[in-house]
């Protein structure tokens, strides 16, 4: 057995007939949502009332200076929202029928609650660089929390083939294809623009992320969602029969249906669960590197428990939406991004090809800055953050983007399809092992805000207010 049939067989087993991934995630969410109580549903409202300091930090902090909680709720939506909002949507419901959209809701809402629990968990156990930065993560929480430092390891590796290389080639690719499709522009000279502004941007440091992030991403995520509305309220006679249609595809009630039924929910969770991330131990890294307000790690599981909300329920419906109310017809052989393409051209006219590839073109750039910032966070842990450590680095992520923009990138997909599924399966074996510190933390912030009139600062969390799993960086959370 060579390599290329080793790699086939481990995404076999993990995405394709062991569907291993669809009941660890399934399987996380549930007890999640379980031991918090559901924390999604019954704290839903106050998931948005945390927002309102989220563009502050701790200013007077001497220690560190993080970035706020907006900032890094959008570098994690820069990661989230990409190809996957776009075509991912199209091919869940070209393989599964329009019922995918609803199992797709479904492991939103129960993602939500993993994303809430591995974000906290990246607060809690973060560290502070040589930058005065914060860095943090699951390589983090494994060694703090449950000093398994080979299975930290095992994590760092997977993240940096994943999305330190990989995955930003993919979305690289992903760009240049667009637009060429649109405005014939060869491949090679997208790859040379993409390359020297991803390079522009993350030398920049984590704040010039940041920054990015935060101007870009309220920016497209607006535009897409307005499109979408204008595309809804156009056909607005179709929506109860396109919404009587999801629910019952969802559940095999049509005629012929009951065949449907295992694709419709197999398409709309492993779909949902590509888009969201929730479980897959990227996002914490965005949940580290803030120092929110209220300082307390809850506040960043609310704020990226809002970040698997949009994402999924907000921008994949969207484009759910754009699709359904769209007259074509299209078969699973269809490419994903092109019935997309064909939906948004059917309300718009010829103009919709320029604004899907637009569209493509800053969500996949988004992710592919997002993505250095995930994988450059763990140059921490090997303590090669240093010049050296960082150069080489830089110039391996940007080699790569600059080639796979004109790479065929099939054998490249099939490895970060690997490299994602075991960061997932460590990620998930990890947190659920600490449960009891989630748990434990949640509580105490729910105990401070039932406290009359309660402040910012009385919120703040001290490592002496828990009993907690491992220990904690010297410093970060004061006795």
């Amino acid at each position: 057995m060579n390599f290329e049939q080793i790699v086939s067989s481990i995404n076999n087993v993990l995405w394709g007939e062991g569907q291993v991934l669809i009941y660890v995630l399934l399987f996380a969410g549930f007890w999640f949502s379980y031991k918090l109580k559901f924390v999604q549903i019954l704290n839903f409202r106050h998931m948005f009332s945390v927002m309102k300091n989220s563009s502050k930090n701790d200013e007077n902090s001497t220690e560190s200076s993080g970035i706020s909680s907006l900032q890094a709720l959008f570098i994690g939506l820069s990661a989230r929202v990409g190809t996957g909002n776009l075509a991912g949507v199209a091919v869940a419901i070209s393989l599964g029928g329009s019922g995918a959209i609803f199992w797709m809701w479904v492991i939103a809402l129960l993602g939500m609650a993993t994303g809430f629990a591995e974000s906290v968990l990246g607060q809690l156990y973060k560290v502070s660089d040589d930058h005065k930065e914060y860095r943090g993560g699951p390589a983090y929480y494994i060694q703090k929390g449950l000093n398994q430092r080979w299975l930290a390891i095992l994590f760092s590796l997977c993240l940096f083939l994943g999305y330190g290389f990989s995955f930003s080639a993919m979305q690289a690719n992903t760009i240049a294809d667009s637009l060429n499709h649109a405005f014939n522009i060869p491949s090679l000279y997208t790859g040379m623009v993409i390359t020297i502004l991803a390079g522009a941007i993350v030398l920049g440091g984590l704040k010039r992320i940041a920054r990015f992030a935060e101007l870009i991403v309220p920016f497209m995520g607006i535009a897409f969602i307005l499109v979408a509305v204008s595309i809804t309220l156009m056909n607005i006679s179709a929506v109860p029969a396109m919404l009587y249609d999801i629910i019952t595809s969802a559940f095999g009630l049509q005629e012929a249906g009951a065949g449907m039924l295992g694709a419709a929910i197999k398409n709309g969770i492993q779909r949902g669960l590509y888009s969201n991330e929730a479980g897959a131990g990227s996002v914490p890294h965005a949940a580290a590197s803030a120092r929110p307000v209220p300082n307390h790690p809850v506040t960043q599981g609310y704020v990226q428990m809002l970040g698997v909300f949009l994402d999924t329920m907000v921008l994949c419906t969207c484009t759910a939406f754009i699709i359904l109310l769209a007259d074509i017809n299209f078969t699973g052989e269809m490419e994903g991004i092109r019935v997309t393409q064909s939906a948004i051209t059917h309300h718009l006219g010829e103009n919709g090809v320029y604004f899907v590839s637009a569209a493509i073109s800053l969500f996949a750039f988004t992710s592919v800055v997002a993505n250095y910032a995930y994988a450059e966070s763990n140059l921490h842990f090997f303590k090669l953050d240093n010049k050296v450590g960082r150069t080489i680095y830089t110039s391996m992520y940007l080699a790569m983007v600059f080639w796979g923009s004109s790479a065929s990138l099939k054998q490249v997909w099939s490895m970060a399809d690997v490299a994602l599924g075991l960061m997932t399966l460590v990620n998930v074996i990890a947190i659920v092992q600490l449960t009891p510190t989630i748990v434990a933390l949640t509580k105490d912030y729910n105990a401070k805000r039932k406290i009359e009139n309660v402040s910012d600062a009385d919120m703040e969390f001290k490592e002496a207010d828990i009993e907690f799993q491992g220990k904690v960086e010297a410093g970060i959370w004061h006795k």
